[in-house]
């Protein structure tokens, strides 16, 4: 598959219908999730892996890694209403994947690749950090979503876990006017993709 085409099967994929301020639910623009999952399958992270997508939302990343091969993806999520919207994209586009409910905590499906858009914290605070300790608990190769100027603390809580970020990649991201208190049609953002290994 090239990455235009993996792209374009995204955008197919159905945003938050009632989006959570609390668990700070955005979707990840089909343009960027595609560049993510391309990156991570030249790598050799997707193909034939068990994939796993913490905090999965409406699906994006769990829809892309069957997209590209994965030989099994299960996305897991604490929202009811997010997972229905996910159900609804895995029926309409026919992708064999799994959405579970459960907190990120009580999660204990390992994986050979772990895709995640935890909560950048803005809300509540350190909220990102449940899902690192989680993801480098399950598996041995995270893809994880930050915002950029927390780029280092996030390498060094890593390294303090034992556990390397030997590649990044920063993002212009941008964030719609989607709940009340926002106060600008959108904010554009800076966000650091890390592949912690």
């Amino acid at each position: 598959m090239k990455k235009k085409d993996l792209e374009m099967g995204l955008q197919k994929v159905r945003n938050f219908e009632d989006p959570d301020a609390s668990l700070e639910q955005y979707m990840t623009p089909a343009v960027t999730a595609a560049d993510i999952l391309f990156d991570a399958y030249r790598k050799g992270d997707i193909e034939g892996l068990k994939v796993v997508d913490l905090g999965c939302g409406t699906g994006m990343f769990t829809i892309g890694s069957w997209m590209l091969g994965a030989s099994q993806a299960i996305g897991f999520d604490i929202s009811e209403s997010a997972l229905r919207v996910a159900e609804g994209n895995r029926k309409e586009l026919s992708a064999d994947v799994e959405f579970r409910r459960s907190d990120i905590l009580d999660v204990d499906e390992g994986a050979d690749t772990i895709f995640m858009n935890p909560p950048f914290g803005c809300q509540n605070r350190n909220a990102d950090r449940p899902f690192l300790d989680k993801a480098m608990e399950l598996s041995e190769c995270i893809y994880s979503i930050h915002m950029a100027n927390t780029l280092d603390f996030v390498i060094d809580y890593c390294a303090k876990k034992g556990r390397d970020v030997p590649y990044y990649k920063i993002y212009k991201y941008e964030i719609p006017h989607t709940f009340s208190f926002h106060t600008k049609m959108k904010k554009t953002v800076d966000i650091a993709v890390v592949n912690i290994r």
